[in-house]
């Protein structure tokens, strides 16, 4: 799929396309940028605000809400400790001083109850094992009214990265090649679901927007493989397969790849939910 039939815009229906440039690196924070800006425009961060960022990675949500509450604080949580230690370094390369990060379980931590005017999450939040549970430690952790605003992904079939590599993955002698069990990262595609575990987890005032971005895989076809490769669910799917069937589904995966080539890089598009909530404004 060529660069001008890809859709780009904002909650708004605004076109962001021009907003698209040939990425240099292959990273998880550059294949979501233009979500990025998206969550941040969402999130509305105030110079005094306290943030919690959950499922932060890297940090990069976390130092972008760190420098706009600049008279507050931005403290970022991940289950990994390796992502955990490098958001450190990079926060202290950035001469950030009013941001943390820590390793720790969204539903199990011992958040101080009341403290953040905001929880913000860049697609962290569909892994949770007790969503309910996890929801609710996030709201008491919030000061009345305080807000929630999280990116989740929409429907596999709304989503043609997600298509395209399982359909790579899952040829003809390969159709059981990709684990039904483990993380789903569609946990939270239903709208119906969605307001249901945060009504349950007491949360109100829940909204979810429609937007729609092309995500970036790399600035060429081998760099692109590479990152795919690197997905456990790519490297599970593999590993299910016969050599032969495992080169046969690498071969189908470049041509997929090869498809959504154009001048700036490979790009697919995706789409995703815009989920803000508050917490009650009653104890």
């Amino acid at each position: 799929m060529g660069a001008d039939q890809h859709r780009a815009s904002d909650p708004r229906g605004q076109d962001t396309r021009s907003n698209r440039k040939r990425p240099m690196s292959t990273d998880y924070d550059s294949e979501l940028r233009l979500y990025n800006e998206v969550l941040r425009r969402a999130c509305g961060v105030q110079p005094r605000d306290h943030v919690l960022d959950i499922g932060c990675g890297t940090g990069q949500t976390t130092r972008d809400a760190a420098r706009t509450a600049r008279a507050g604080s931005a403290h970022g949580i991940d289950l990994s400790a390796a992502a955990v230690e490098r958001a450190g370094e990079l926060a202290r390369a950035e001469g950030l001083d009013n941001v943390t990060f820590e390793r720790a379980d969204a539903r199990l931590h011992r958040f101080t109850q009341g403290h953040f005017d905001l929880a913000i999450s860049r697609f962290g939040t569909m892994f949770f094992d007790e969503p309910v549970a996890a929801f609710a430690n996030i709201r008491r952790a919030l000061r009345r009214s305080g807000r929630l605003v999280m990116m989740v992904w929409q429907a596999r079939e709304h989503n043609k990265w997600e298509v395209a590599t399982r359909q790579a993955l899952t040829g003809p002698e390969a159709s059981m090649a990709v684990p039904s069990a483990g993380p789903d990262p569609f946990s939270l595609a239903d709208p119906v679901t969605v307001k249901r575990i945060l009504t349950e987890a007491g949360f109100v005032g829940i909204t979810l927007t429609d937007v729609r971005e092309p995500i970036s895989y790399g600035p060429d076809v081998n760099r692109a493989l590479d990152w795919v490769c690197g997905f456990t669910s790519t490297t599970e799917a593999l590993k299910r397969l016969d050599p032969a069937a495992a080169t046969r589904a690498l071969e189908r995966l470049r041509e997929a790849l090869s498809t959504h080539m154009s001048g700036d890089g490979v790009w697919f598009d995706s789409r995703a939910w815009c989920v803000t909530a508050r917490q009650r404004e009653e104890p």
